[in-house]
């Protein structure tokens, strides 16, 4: 028994971070659908911006868009306030009375999240397509004309970016982190190619607005909106020339709160929208969902029983316990990983990408049993965990 609960969990794991990603590249390779980009094809765009008490960053971040390399007479800038009470709300009027384009603040009272501020600031958006940004996302000067030049192809509906983490001091989670995000970029990539992501960065996104859908205050804009994009039967593409920088989180449980609060609403997401893993009526799309959100999201589960059988078989037979002993030495570089950090060291690859690793993974943990209890979350805190 526990043999077979052995190749199972192994094979599981294999197929959830090697095997999917193997096939979608074969079936890029094979049935590749191109977007048709045109980098002149310039729309209005609105670029809508939710800020809760951001006074740190909001005045870089809107600095930032009003620099882009995009028409002015084209763009404009949307900002909603939810409640904040630090000075966020004075920093956008007085940017907005010199500004190139238009800066529009809105107060959303009392605080009901972003969500609930994205919905607002669609009603008020005059621009054919929605970019969203984070509070303190920076975008590179071309990301707009990047995203936007995707819209040229009539069946694309939702246009992602790409992230690239910023840390100047080298801090664990931020190298660990990146490796993750070249990892789900070359995903993406792959996806595309193949004819829509799965998985998109909500800090430098962009829309059709007829395609907006209104959402629930507890649904997640940045895994709901582009799922019911795909629902209405349009693409949704990867950019990768569309940049976004972003500080990575420079200790671990800052990282692993905020994982653990995506995963709990990523789940719900999932919850909401599971039809689209129905594969009689979305064959590729809901394997592509299971494959590479449901079954990641639940990978602890075989990495649990993976771990139980090694220890449980080690004495019987070679292979597993050469199977034993490598997980448990994948655990304590994760473990030293987590020291290290503790203690302000900058550490290598070698530690950061299994402390990584398991942080995502116990933070799904960790998400699951919240979602299982049918907790949620609406309302957020400026990116510090």
């Amino acid at each position: 028994m526990m043999v077979v609960v052995f190749w199972v969990s192994f094979l599981l794991l294999a197929y959830i971070y090697f095997g999917y990603p193997v096939l979608i590249k074969l079936l890029a390779g094979v049935g590749a659908a191109p977007v048709k980009k045109d980098s002149n094809y310039q729309p209005k765009v609105s670029i809508l911006v939710a800020a809760y008490n951001e006074a740190k960053d909001i005045e870089a971040t809107l600095r930032n868009k009003l620099a882009l390399d995009y028409p002015m007479d084209q763009l404009e800038i949307l900002v909603v306030s939810d409640e904040s009470d630090d000075g966020t709300d004075e920093i956008v009027q007085s940017i907005a009375h010199d500004a190139s384009c238009p800066v529009k603040l809105f107060r959303q009272v009392p605080r009901q999240g972003k969500t609930a501020g994205l919905n607002l600031l669609k009603q008020h958006a005059e621009g054919d397509i929605l970019a969203f940004s984070d509070a303190n996302s920076e975008w590179d000067s071309r990301a707009l004309t990047a995203l936007v030049s995707n819209f040229n192809d009539p069946s694309v509906g939702y246009v992602t970016g790409k992230m690239v983490y910023v840390n100047p001091e080298g801090a664990l989670i931020g190298d660990g982190c990146s490796a993750y995000m070249k990892y789900e970029n070359w995903l993406r990539a792959q996806e595309t190619q193949v004819g829509s992501v799965v998985g998109v960065d909500g800090g430098i996104d962009a829309m059709r607005k007829e395609l907006h859908t209104e959402l629930r205050a507890d649904q997640l804009p940045d895994f709901v909106q582009p799922l019911k994009v795909v629902e209405q039967g349009y693409r949704v593409v990867y950019e990768p020339e569309a940049l976004l920088k972003e500080e990575a989180l420079s200790d671990g449980g800052s990282e692993f709160s905020m994982r653990v609060r995506v995963s709990l609403r990523a789940l719900w997401a999932l919850k909401d929208m599971k039809q689209l893993m129905n594969p009689a009526n979305y064959p590729r799309f809901a394997w592509q969902l299971i494959s590479h959100k449901l079954l990641r999201y639940a990978a602890f589960a075989p990495m649990v029983t993976l771990a139980f059988a090694a220890l449980y078989l080690a004495p019987a037979k070679g292979l597993y316990a050469l199977a034993a002993i490598g997980y448990a030495l994948f655990l304590y570089f994760a473990w030293a990983g987590y020291q290290k950090e503790s203690q302000g060291q900058s550490l290598s690859i070698v530690y950061a990408l299994p402390y990584y690793f398991v942080l995502l993974n116990l933070a799904s943990f960790k998400a699951f049993v919240a979602f299982s209890k049918g907790e949620k979350k609406v309302v957020w805190n400026p990116r510090k965990g």
